[in-house]
């Protein structure tokens, strides 16, 4: 299908950006990598009066450490977080998992803002950014403002990214010694969503469980972080039963829709596998 007619900007600046957004109100949408937005325009899901592409704003994409944080512009592309010898380096999760989102043409032109920003229980960066405590820095008329990724997801296509708000970065943390780390992604084909996805960042010391965040991906209206499975596993040892109290909290916590990738029950089943999957992979790459 072809979308209905709408003005297209293209700002230079993240300040002319939001003024675009202020002043055309609730008409305009941010048009990022487009593989969210694109598509439900063709059909007719979503019909913005304005588009304002901000892929020519040159501050809105690059990685670089900051502190004990590691700064991404909201624009960053996922190959290049692929690529990143410094995300390598300093949060490998977030080198990782994007070889499993989508395929190469998409990687090329999706953003991780605009995965985040989204609001798609679908996407993989929600559930991820949720096991690395990341942070959203978010920038408005009246100023910037940051938020925590466990505030930020409200809904299905719902965050706390208000209209006039642009998201310009994420920050994360860089990970401690020793701490390891997994994404697990139940699918059906390359390229497709995930069934059940499970993101783990974990550390252990004196063979008991001293650190861990769960997210989950696609088994709720939202991303969602898996806290009794957590609570399941701090100050434990990584066991048998350990991980199956943790499965069964984060299978307690689902609540997914049905779809052609299966029904709640075998969603539900296939969380609690992800989870013992990515606990398992990341108590390996404890060093």
């Amino acid at each position: 299908m072809i979308p209905p007619a709408f003005d297209y900007h293209a700002p230079k600046t993240v300040v002319e950006a939001i003024g675009l957004l202020g002043s055309l109100g609730a008409d305009a949408k941010i048009l990022a990598g487009g593989h969210s937005l694109l598509p439900m325009m063709k059909l007719r899901f979503a019909q913005p009066a304005h588009l304002i592409d901000i892929n020519r704003i040159p501050e809105l994409r690059g990685i670089h450490e900051e502190g004990g944080d590691i700064v991404i512009g909201a624009m960053t592309v996922e190959n290049d977080l692929i690529k990143s010898t410094l995300l390598q380096a300093k949060v490998p999760l977030l080198a990782d998992a994007p070889k499993l989102i989508a395929d190469h043409q998409v990687r090329n032109r999706g953003t991780l803002g605009g995965d985040i920003a989204h609001g798609d229980p679908g996407n993989d960066h929600p559930a991820i950014s949720l096991a690395l405590d990341a942070t959203f820095v978010l920038q408005g008329p009246k100023g910037t403002r940051t938020v925590k990724a466990d505030d930020f997801f409200l809904g299905t296509y719902m965050t706390a990214l208000a209209d006039d708000e642009l998201m310009v970065a994420i920050r994360v943390p860089a990970f401690a010694h020793g701490t390891g780390w997994a994404y697990e992604k139940l699918k059906r084909k390359t390229g497709d969503w995930a069934t059940a996805g499970a993101a783990v960042v974990l550390r252990m010391s004196g063979g008991r469980v001293s650190h861990v965040r769960i997210g989950l991906t696609n088994v709720a209206p939202m991303a969602i972080r898996a806290k009794d499975a957590e609570t399941a596993l701090l100050r434990q040892p990584l066991n048998a039963a350990t991980l199956a109290a943790a499965a069964q909290a984060a299978m307690d916590a689902c609540n997914p829709a049905e779809d052609l990738r299966g029904d709640m029950a075998y969603k539900t089943a296939m969380t609690g596998q992800m989870v013992k999957r990515a606990l398992v992979a990341a108590a390996a790459r404890c060093a």
